[in-house]
C-alpha cells in the first residue's frame, strides 16, 4: 500500500532574560509558571531572579538534574503549574479539541506511538540536533519500522522552544504545514513526546 509521510517543523528562538541598564531584571515574585533554561542558569540563579527559595525550586523540579540542567528545559516556578510529566497528555487532548472543532474524530493515544515520539524527543536533545531526520535512527518512517509500528500513512510534527501544551500547539496551528497534520481526516492514532524542551507529534492511519 502507498505510504505518505507528511513532515513539518517547526522552532522558536529562546526568549533572551529582560535586560534593563546592562543587568538582568529580578522579580520580587515570579510572573509566570514556566522558565526555559538558558545557557548558565543554575537552581540557584533562577530561584534569586525570580524571588524564590531555591530549594523549594528543587523540590519542585524533582527530575532535573541541578549539575546537567538542559538549556532549553521547562521548569516549574511554582506549585500550581502542572508538572511537565503531563505535557504529553495535554498536547493530545489539544489536539483532539481541535480536531473536535473540525468536526472530525478523536485521535488515539497508542503506547507504541507514543514511545517513538518520546525516543524522537529524547534523541533530538541527546545527539544535538533538530530534524526530521536523526543521525541515529534515519527518518521518522525507519523509526516507525524500528520500533514495529505499522500504518498506511504518517506524518510528524516537531517543535522546540516552547514552555507549554497550549504554546506548542498554537505555534503548530498558526503554522499550515502544522495544522494540516493536526487535522488531516485520515490520521487515526498520535504520540507525543516532550524532552526538555523538544516537542514531538507522530501521527498514523493505522493498517
Amino acid at each position: 500500500m502507498f505510504k505518505k509521510f507528511l513532515l513539518a517543523t517547526l522552532i522558536l528562538l529562546f526568549i533572551v532574560p529582560s535586560v534593563t541598564n546592562g543587568q538582568t531584571k529580578s522579580y520580587k515574585e515570579a510572573p509566570f509558571e514556566f522558565y526555559k533554561v538558558s545557557p548558565g542558569d543554575t537552581f540557584w540563579y533562577i530561584a534569586k531572579r525570580y524571588g524564590l527559595d531555591y530549594r523549594q525550586l528543587m523540590q519542585l523540579n524533582p527530575n532535573v538534574e541541578p549539575r546537567n540542567m538542559h538549556v532549553g528545559e521547562v521548569i516549574r516556578l511554582k506549585a500550581s503549574a502542572q508538572s511537565p510529566s503531563g505535557f504529553q497528555e495535554q498536547v493530545v487532548q489539544l489536539v483532539n479539541q481541535e480536531r473536535a472543532k473540525a468536526g472530525l474524530r478523536a485521535l488515539s493515544h497508542r503506547a507504541d506511538v507514543k514511545n517513538v515520539a518520546q525516543k524522537k524527543a529524547e534523541d533530538m536533545i541527546n545527539s544535538n540536533y533538530f530534524s526530521h531526520t536523526s543521525p541515529n535512527y534515519g527518518s521518522p518512517f525507519d523509526m516507525l519500522k524500528t520500533f514495529g509500528v505499522s500504518y498506511s500513512s504518517a506524518g510528524e510534527n516537531i517543535a522546540k522552544g516552547q514552555k507549554t501544551p497550549q504554546e506548542v500547539m498554537n505555534a503548530w496551528m498558526n503554522s499550515s504545514g502544522h495544522r494540516a497534520n493536526i487535522l488531516k481526516p485520515e490520521y487515526d492514532t498520535i504520540g507525543v513526546g516532550f524532552y526538555h524542551g523538544a516537542w514531538v507529534q507522530m501521527f498514523i492511519k493505522a493498517r
